[in-house]
């Protein structure tokens, strides 16, 4: 028994319509440019998803561990909110309050004449006798202004 075409059926077939037992070349295009889009796609995500952390990264930020876990926050639990408030982060500069604070306690110690590292006291919170006849003999100079 030979197979005969449907005399209603066209002559003409499109380019897309393989014959029995061929292989479907639009299917494998369409199938690697699915595949391509989607991976294409989740590298785009990806890489706008980290853009608040490598931001804080690239200046050095003090904040960049919290924008670091807000990124992360954000990716896992897809609240945008997270993602917001790294990127905001990310753009501001936090000052610095503890650096003038620490500044100030070091210009006290040396005006009290104390090392940072070296405490005058043992532990039992009593000073030595001959570090007090020290401080009781040296002399006060009363014009000596301190800025």
């Amino acid at each position: 028994m030979t197979a005969s075409a449907n005399p209603l059926a066209t002559h003409h077939v499109p380019f897309f319509i393989t014959a029995p037992g061929e292989t479907d070349v639009l299917y494998n295009v369409t199938l690697f440019v699915v595949v391509a889009s989607i991976v294409a796609v989740g590298v785009i995500f990806l890489v706008i998803h980290s853009l608040p952390e490598r931001m804080a990264h690239k200046s050095k930020k003090i904040q960049m561990d919290i924008v670091a876990v807000l990124c992360l926050l954000a990716l896992f639990t897809h609240e945008h909110a997270f993602w917001f408030a790294a990127l905001l982060l990310a753009y501001i500069d936090i000052p610095d309050f503890l650096s003038p604070f620490n500044r100030i306690a070091s210009s006290v110690e040396s005006l009290a004449g104390q090392d940072g590292d070296s405490e005058r006291t043992d532990p039992s919170g009593t000073s030595p006798p001959d570090a007090v006849a020290t401080d009781l003999r040296r002399p006060v100079d009363k014009g000596a202004v301190h800025a």
